[in-house]
């Protein structure tokens, strides 16, 4: 049971992050009427109320003080450092979905690519090769094969319709002329 609310955390992370791309897909202009960076700004919005109220809650309920000072600095340094690394990464990855990327492209990257940063920095911390097993290296050439196995098969639907692209059947797209009288 320990396990189980992280394991929740976790997948509801992935859920999350995994709506991102699609999500942020429809944040790009068609006709080139905003720049890639404009739903930027409401992306970086969301995360400082989110992480703020969200933040302070927790707080409030652990029973925790608001001191960032002395022996607490940490909590305010390390947090800044992180912060700044999801911003940039969120940067990045908005970046890439409003300059053309496509979620069942970008995204497996992404998730593949963060999974293997994050062990690579573990392998790194623990300062001792001879304790890294193997199947280590085994599971991130499983990761390279798993993102480009996502990527080449993800159903990629129709591609979006150009503006003034009349692909309607002719039924659909007859309007009704008013009727002229003959007198």
């Amino acid at each position: 049971m320990k396990m189980l609310i992280p394991i929740l955390f976790a997948c509801g992370t992935a859920l999350c992050w995994g709506l991102y791309g699609p999500t942020i897909q429809h944040a790009r202009s068609s006709t080139g009427e905003w720049s890639a960076f404009k739903p930027y700004v409401f992306i970086g919005i969301a995360y400082l109320v989110w992480a703020c109220v969200g933040g302070l809650v927790g707080m409030m309920l652990k029973g925790d003080s608001f001191t960032y000072t002395g022996t607490q600095t940490p909590a305010m340094t390390w947090g800044f450092l992180a912060g700044s690394l999801g911003a940039i990464g969120a940067f990045s990855l908005t970046s890439a979905m409003l300059s053309g990327g496509k979620p069942l492209f970008v995204m497996p990257i992404v998730f593949g690519g963060a999974v293997t940063v994050t062990a690579i920095v573990s392998v790194i911390e623990l300062k001792d090769m001879s304790k890294v097993n193997p199947m280590l290296w085994v599971g991130m050439v499983a990761v390279v094969v798993g993102v480009v196995l996502v990527a080449a098969n993800t159903p990629h639907g129709h591609p979006p319709k150009k503006q003034g692209d009349q692909t309607e059947p002719a039924s659909a797209s007859v309007e009704s002329a008013p009727e002229q009288s003959s007198s």
